[in-house]
């Protein structure tokens, strides 16, 4: 593993407009030897949307389901103050200046130019590609590599206005965006109760690993896990469409909800990251039924922190449980009932969940004892972040499904992004960087950035190897 990772994002910062800052607080996802609270995860500075003109449409919003008040972006540090205006005065000047700005941004454009986080950065890429006049060719797939002897020479691509060749002088680049919508490639790879849901682009149908592949390159088999999970719950909308919700961090480490199988019994620290909460629903269905697994919480815990789809201070709960999203149960028998779990095991469960928050300690599953758990928690609330009793009723629940953020199976590649054959010889002219290339973190997610931080990296390795540079930067040189 190339130690570089530093000096690319400087010279990243350097050569464009791209500015990244560091939260004040983010703790890596395991406290394993050499974790860190801070100053490892990096956010891109926010973006005026409206420097790209006519190009802003371009830029594909984030998912409906979290933004607000017409394509509003909304940042951790935003909620509290949209949510408690008038807690305090900063809390007020922050939300006034939010929603100013995205009433004036709604006169003119579909959704709102304050762009943050992943937005953010592809939008500042996307300006500077159009400041060095940069050709980019949208609405264009790969349909195959061109091959001539044993190396790769170029693609053939798709475009609306038909099929045409480009002929690589340098070698050609893969970062077509992993397994994604694939079905041949998740009915490969992935277990079979994790296919049902991705949370990739539509767009994103594994293209750059099967044409890599037809080239003679490997899809690397021995991995941890072949994609990075969230668990997401899923609405019908009133259009039809389904309306997918990630459990990231707002609601699972919060006090006072719980995870249960189809037993009725926790089977993880539910505050444990997004990956860690499905690799162990995954790893616990091989022998008890898990898929979907059920978040259960009372009504107080919907008002202070709201679940999924459901925001914070909800009072009319009846179009979500009309449309079987929320399940309700006026006592926790009749919640068991109506989700399929035995009743005195869920009561059982309950009612030990309700001592560990009495005593503050978790004695089954650690809750609360990690930096990420206690990030993620209530520090207003004691002694535990993470545990408050399940009061009384109504009680709900939210079925939760295995889903892919993103592949963390693909091409095996070596220190320079090269695409490798069985022989672990580098395929001449071909290259694999963001999901399109095996995980080197062999399909664990130790903390955040852990795809865009190495498709940063290599993406650079792998253009610097193709224009014959790369032994010329300091700490660098290409690693057979």
């Amino acid at each position: 593993m190339p130690a570089c990772g530093g000096q690319r994002l400087d010279d990243l910062e350097k050569r464009s407009s791209v500015s990244f800052v560091p939260p004040p607080l983010h703790p890596d996802y395991r406290d394993l030897p050499g974790a860190a609270l801070r100053g490892r995860a990096l956010g891109t500075a926010p973006f005026d949307g409206r420097k790209l003109g006519a190009d802003f449409d371009r830029v594909r919003p984030p998912r409906g389901e979290f933004t607000v008040l017409g394509g509003m972006m909304v940042g951790k540090n935003d909620i509290a103050p949209l949510l408690h205006p008038f807690r305090s005065w900063a809390n007020f000047a922050h939300a006034i200046r939010l929603l100013a700005r995205q009433a004036f941004d709604r006169l003119r454009y579909r959704r709102g130019t304050r762009l943050i986080m992943g937005n953010a950065l592809v939008a500042r890429l996307l300006h500077d590609l159009k400041r060095q006049a940069v050709d980019i060719r949208y609405q264009t797939g790969l349909k195959e590599l061109v091959k001539e002897g044993s190396e790769v020479v170029g693609a053939i691509l798709l475009s609306p206005k038909g099929e045409f060749a480009i002929r690589a002088r340098k070698g050609v680049v893969l970062a077509t965006g992993g397994i994604g919508w694939s079905e041949a490639l998740r009915e490969r790879l992935f277990p079979e109760q994790a296919r049902r849901t991705s949370l990739s682009p539509t767009s994103n149908t594994g293209d750059g690993i099967l044409a890599g592949e037809r080239a003679t390159g490997v899809i690397e088999p021995n991995l941890e896990s072949p994609a990075l999970w969230m668990p997401s719950s899923v609405m019908k909308a009133d259009d039809g469409e389904p309306s997918v919700f990630p459990h990231i961090l707002l609601d699972r480490a919060k006090p006072g909800l719980l995870a249960v199988d189809k037993t009725g019994r926790r089977f993880v620290n539910e505050a444990n990251s997004y990956h860690d909460f499905v690799d162990a629903m995954l790893h616990a269905n091989r022998t008890t039924a898990s898929v979907p697994a059920f978040l259960i919480c009372d009504r107080s815990f919907i008002r202070d922190y709201g679940i999924g789809l459901v925001y914070p201070g909800a009072r009319n709960l009846d179009r979500f449980v009309r449309a079987g999203y929320l399940v309700e149960g006026d006592t926790i028998e009749a919640l068991a009932v109506k989700i399929g779990v035995a009743a005195d095991a869920l009561t059982e469960t309950i009612a030990r969940y309700n001592h560990y928050a009495e005593t503050g300690t978790d004695e089954e599953f650690g809750r609360g004892t990690t930096r990420l758990n206690r990030f993620n928690g209530d520090a207003a609330n004691a002694p535990n972040p993470c545990l408050r009793r399940i009061g009384p009723g109504p009680y709900f629940a939210v079925a939760v499904w295995p889903s892919d953020l993103a592949s963390a199976a693909g091409l095996r590649t070596d220190a320079s992004g090269r695409v490798l054959t069985a022989s672990g010889m580098p395929l001449k002219g071909l290259y694999a960087v963001g999901t399109d290339a095996a995980s080197i973190f062999r399909g664990t997610y130790p903390g955040p950035g852990t795809m865009i931080g190495p498709a940063l990296v290599f993406g650079w390795r792998a253009a610097m190897d193709a224009a014959g540079r790369l032994d010329e930067e300091p700490g660098s040189a290409r690693r057979n």
